[in-house]
Parts: C-alpha cells; sequence; structure tokens
C-alpha cells in the first residue's frame, strides 16, 4: 500500500507543478492580450496589476501550487520510507488537497463572477464597468488551447490520485 500512495502522491505533486509551469510560459501572452482588451473597452491598462489580477506564475499563483507540491513529495516519502507517521499525515494533507482542489475548481468556475463582484467592491467606477467575461476570455487566449485540457486532466489527477491514497491509506 505504500508504494500504492507513494505514487499516488507524486503525481499529485506533479499536477499542482504544472500549471504553474504553463502560467510562466504563457502568462505574458495572457497578460498583453487582457491589457489589449481593456484598452479597447477604454480602460486603463494598469487596473490589473492595481488589483493584483495576474495571468502568469508570480506570487501565490506558484508559491501555492508548489508548497501542496513539496508537501506531497514530504509525505511520498515518508511513505515510501514506511515512517510511523505516514499513515496519519496522509490521512490529513490528502484530505486537504481534496478541498483545496474543490475550492481551486469552484474559483474556475465561478471567475468572472468572482472577479465582477471584486471590480465593484473596490468602489472605482472604471472598473464596475468593465466586460470581465471579454476580460477573461482575451487572457484565455494567450494560452493555448491544450491548456484547458491540462487543467482537466490536472483536477481528474488530483480527485482520482486523492481518492486512492486515502482509500490505501484508510485500508493499511
Amino acid at each position: 500500500m505504500n508504494a500504492l500512495t507513494t505514487v499516488m502522491q507524486l503525481l499529485v505533486a506533479v499536477a499542482f507543478l504544472s500549471i504553474p509551469l504553463v502560467r510562466h510560459r504563457y502568462g505574458a501572452a495572457a497578460t498583453a492580450r487582457a491589457q489589449a482588451e481593456l484598452a479597447r473597452q477604454g480602460v486603463r491598462t494598469t487596473v490589473l496589476a492595481e488589483n493584483g489580477m495576474r495571468f502568469d506564475a508570480g506570487g501565490h499563483e506558484t508559491a501555492a501550487p508548489a508548497a501542496v507540491a513539496a508537501v506531497m513529495a514530504a509525505l511520498a516519502a515518508l511513505n515510501l520510507s514506511g515512517g510511523d507517521w505516514a499513515r496519519p499525515l496522509t490521512l490529513v494533507f490528502q484530505a486537504l488537497v481534496l478541498v483545496v482542489n474543490c475550492l481551486i475548481l469552484y474559483s474556475q468556475l465561478t471567475a468572472a463572477t468572482s472577479v465582477q463582484a471584486a471590480f465593484r467592491r473596490n468602489g472605482d467606477p472604471m472598473l464596475a464597468r468593465i466586460d470581465v467575461p471579454a476580460l477573461l476570455k482575451a487572457a484565455e487566449g494567450g494560452f493555448p488551447s491544450w491548456t484547458w485540457t491540462l487543467q482537466n486532466v490536472r483536477h481528474a489527477v488530483v480527485f482520482g490520485a486523492s481518492i486512492l491514497a486515502l482509500a490505501a491509506a484508510a485500508l493499511a
């Protein structure tokens, strides 16, 4: 069971690193397209940076997935070594990964609504008039079309591997 759990945790680690790598490679193009869309809408192109909205791999867009990947790699090593703490830590952290991935999926599905709400809360009338779906669609155009397939595969791997790791740890 330890070998299965180890492999599943390494798969989760790789899955969490995949999107920051894509954002690192193509994020500048996505940002440029988003800024072009803002200019087309007559909005200052600096509003993204002013409001902490990024399409690249900077900040928490890399730190958070890298931290999850590091924890999963450490747990994989602990499971492979057969440490006494492997099972309880796997149960706790793998369950947390499931919850975090649910939150990530939810935030992706509600991105336009969330950004619109954040812009309205800001109180800046210029932000309130941004066509957010058009802005996000323009940014998506900066990423290769296979990015969305990768994103779906990433979710399937994280959910599937986490469930298998939890089952293996629970049965151990």
